[in-house]
């Protein structure tokens, strides 16, 4: 593991969003909010892509990438294997049936409204990727193998959002934000085992914009602590099962046995 990377990246992505945030908080006490300043949303675009910021100039400082034309091909990478993409549906169903089972669908929004918003939740959300899984993930990942990388990812994932959210006013509750970090930790895992398979950065911004595409317009998100929690659990075990059988099927030799981390 690059220890130079992972701090770098953590440092720097953690200071951009608390100082967009707090740029925001500094505001609000003269009465400017999200609200009655359409403005302040140039704050909460720059904390949501911190992340992606960071992930080039890391990349870039530590000569891992050359140029910015090579962070965004390396990024979107669209060529892989069907399969691949099939692991990445696989695991949106995993996630999302259970939890409709249990709490329902919902009234859900026009279809069409998902290909609209597919933009939207590209750069909102996705293009988060670009750091989580590009650059964070693959370093923690070589020092402590797939499933304790992937926890640890979802707490740092998790602690990130808070700068994310107070703007916007989302915490609503401590029971809310831990049903909240649950539900991370379950999504790291998925993201986990599809960077840890395909190796592919841009299969982890479509699983990411996918899942958030799927929550606004065609699930309503359940505030039931039972389905978050089992449908959170569900994605962790099919995706340590996914991990398991990729690894069973890899032809490995004796030395990539002694590196491979579970």
């Amino acid at each position: 593991m690059n220890k130079t990377i992972v701090i770098q990246f953590i440092a720097l992505t953690f200071f951009i969003s608390l100082v967009a945030w707090g740029i925001c908080a500094v505001f609000g006490l003269f009465g400017f909010t999200i609200e009655n300043a359409a403005w302040l949303w140039i704050f909460i675009a720059i904390c949501a892509l911190s992340p992606t910021l960071v992930s080039y100039i890391v990349l870039k400082k530590n000569a891992m990438v050359k140029s910015f034309s090579e962070w965004v091909n390396n990024v979107f990478a669209l060529k892989s294997p069907f399969r691949f993409y099939l692991l990445v549906v696989l695991l949106i169903v995993a996630y999302f049936l259970p939890s409709a089972i249990i709490s329902g669908m919902g009234e859900a929004k026009p279809f069409y409204m998902f290909f609209v918003l597919l933009p939207a939740v590209l750069l909102g959300g996705g293009m988060e990727e670009a750091g989580w899984s590009y650059v964070l993930r693959p370093e923690l990942d070589k020092q402590f193998g797939f499933v304790l990388s992937s926890l640890l990812v979802g707490m740092i994932w998790t602690a990130w959002h808070i700068p994310v959210f107070l703007p916007q006013g989302r915490i609503a509750s401590l029971s809310w934000f831990g049903l909240f970090s649950i539900n991370c930790i379950g999504l790291s895992f998925a993201l986990g085992a599809i960077m840890k398979i395909t190796k592919s950065v841009w299969l982890c911004v479509l699983f990411h914009t996918l899942n958030n595409a799927v929550s606004i317009t065609l699930y309503e998100d359940s505030d039931s602590p039972l389905a978050i929690i089992v449908a959170s659990s569900v994605l962790i075990v099919v995706s340590i099962t996914s991990v398991l059988l990729y690894k069973k099927k890899k032809l490995l030799t004796p030395d990539d046995k002694q590196k491979e981390v579970m």
